[in-house]
């Protein structure tokens, strides 16, 4: 099997009010006589280029290793846009959220063979990515049935977001940071601990009874490390 295809598609998204370009991996084995699962990924631009995702998939396919996977990437247009959008207090976010799952999801599975079910869709993002995509699936947590976490950006509102979830049941978490992560120095050029706050939010998971796997890779908050733990991460979600 080789390769799959990516498409630049141009999408107005209603909740935003704006022009967005989405990348969509469709894989070389698609017909629509099969059903596929959807992975949606925050930072969409980042995955396809610096994590190589649609390689990984490639790779995982010919081997019949994964289930049949379209991957869809959503980027950002700026550092500023990507805060607005990608945290909770941002004025973007909830619009964000909406698009993502009332817009997104629709479109998808109006164009493609999916499942159209919770437990086929995942979210994955890196940092600020990361922290969207679990909020996402907390707002939605019947579209959205598992969410693979890179090193989020995690704060007090994201841990009381955790600590409201009704049903910790509804979707499962694949969630990393990297033990060198406790001095991180943003877009934005703060010194920031991000590896404080992840151990705790993990402890909030478990405490919670989230399905959730966590681990501290060795490494920094950058993509050499995310690109690494991107083959465990795919394989663990969709493995046949």
């Amino acid at each position: 099997m080789g390769q799959g295809t990516i498409t630049d598609i141009e999408f107005f998204s209603e909740a935003l009010q704006e022009k967005l370009e989405l990348l969509i991996y469709i894989p070389a084995n698609y017909s629509p006589f099969y059903k596929y699962s959807v992975l949606i990924a925050s930072d969409g631009k980042d995955y396809f280029q610096l994590g190589r995702i649609s390689r990984v998939a490639d790779e995982y396919l010919a081997n019949e290793e994964i289930e049949n996977l379209i991957i869809v990437g959503v980027p950002y247009k700026s550092i500023e846009d990507r805060r607005r959008k990608y945290l909770p207090n941002g004025d973007l976010h909830d619009a964000y959220l909406r698009f993502l799952a009332h817009e997104l999801v629709p479109y998808i599975d109006e164009q493609y063979s999916t499942y159209r079910m919770g437990m086929s869709r995942a979210l994955i993002g890196d940092s600020q990515a990361a922290t969207v995509s679990l909020l996402a699936a907390i707002a939605y947590p019947n579209i959205f049935g598992k969410v693979i976490l890179q090193s989020p950006f995690v704060d007090d509102m994201v841990l009381d977001k955790v600590r409201e979830v009704k049903d910790p049941h509804a979707f499962s978490i694949y969630h990393v940071v990297g033990s060198l992560e406790h001095e991180v120095t943003t877009m934005n050029k703060t010194i920031k601990d991000f590896l404080t706050p992840n151990r705790k939010l993990h402890q909030l998971l478990v405490d919670r009874g989230f399905t959730t796997f966590y681990e501290e890779f060795e490494g920094q908050h950058t993509w050499k490390y995310w690109q690494k733990d991107l083959k465990r991460a795919i394989k663990q979600k969709f493995s046949l």
